[in-house]
């Protein structure tokens, strides 16, 4: 959920005092499914918000209408502060929001609530590296996903082939400094790397969006058949078990302990797209490491120590 819509939506109840999530949606600009998400959000983060079902129902703040958020107790403000003060670090509007939040507390609150959002902040760069930017693209796509508008895309994929295609966007996801972009298409819903898009151009024509979709869903989603796709060959390999966090480091959640061995050695499960790429990962641990089946793998090995040999020997 985004920052500034979280405030927005805990003001318009306070103003309110009870809304349903079809004016949410209308006041937002948002879909009724995501308005009933961002509550449903809201109330998993502790902030006091309940449904009220039947006819002249809708969603409530505990406290009642308010000019300040008076219905939060000081560990729900502290709740609140804490999950939205991280996204100050990175975002402008996120900080903004933060401040008009900051002063709709009881003064008796703030105090905490600050502290809360300045006890914990995102630095995204790794050591060693540049400050990483966020794509301009990015922007474009999140507005076309708010404003619920096709874009149409100029894309490059894997195999440098170049197409141009109408798509809905549906929601964007920041994987590891690589942004992804879920979006409907003819064929369904397909994700593309925003860092392969050459161009993209809003038009005027609606998006539509399934109204079971949602974001984290459809994410795990494609997660799980990424990570499948990454794990087609599997080598059992034996080595001392205090080296297991040194391979888990290389391969993921694609390293499995076995069982335990004598001598404190395990037997471990590695999993990679090919034999080549486990290979390459396990050639530089020499003979700590033994590399039971299957074949192709201790073939491309075999492989590699040759051609340190050839290259290595003979008075080079």
């Amino acid at each position: 959920m985004r920052a500034d819509r979280l405030v927005a939506t805990l003001l318009l109840m306070q103003a309110r005092g009870r809304v349903t999530a079809a004016e949410l949606a209308d006041e937002l600009e948002v879909s009724v499914a995501t308005a009933r998400r961002d509550l449903e959000a809201l109330s998993a983060a502790g902030v006091p918000v309940y449904p009220q079902p039947g006819r002249g129902g809708g969603w409530s703040l505990v406290g009642g209408a308010r000019t300040d958020l008076s219905g939060l107790s000081a560990t729900e403000a502290q709740a609140l502060f804490l999950l939205v003060g991280p996204a100050a670090a990175v975002s402008g509007e996120a900080k903004a929001a933060l401040r008009k939040l900051v002063r709709a507390l009881p003064r008796t609150f703030r105090a905490d609530a600050e502290a809360a959002a300045d006890a914990t902040m995102i630095d995204p760069t790794r050591w060693g590296e540049r400050d990483r930017r966020r794509p301009e693209l990015v922007d474009l796509l999140q507005t076309a996903v708010i404003r619920r508008r096709k874009v149409r895309l100029t894309y490059t994929d894997s195999a440098r082939e170049r197409t141009e295609r109408l798509v809905a966007p549906w929601g964007l996801v920041d994987k590891d400094d690589i942004w992804y972009l879920l979006a409907g298409t003819e064929r369904g819903r397909r994700t593309f790397r925003v860092d392969r898009i050459v161009g993209a151009e809003p038009t005027d024509q609606p998006a539509e969006r399934p109204d079971d979709f949602t974001l984290t869903t459809a994410w795990q989603q494609v997660v799980g058949e990424v990570e499948r796709r990454r794990s087609g060959t599997w080598a059992t390999v034996l080595i001392e078990a205090r080296f297991v966090p040194v391979l888990r480091t290389h391969f993921g959640r694609h390293c499995h302990i076995d069982a335990e061995l004598d001598q404190g050695r395990v037997r471990v499960r590695l999993g990679a797209p090919t034999s080549l790429d486990i290979a390459r990962h396990l050639a530089g641990w020499g003979a700590m490491v033994e590399v039971v089946e299957p074949h192709s793998v201790q073939a491309e090995l075999a492989r590699i120590g040759a051609e340190l040999v050839g290259r290595y020997t003979g008075g080079h």
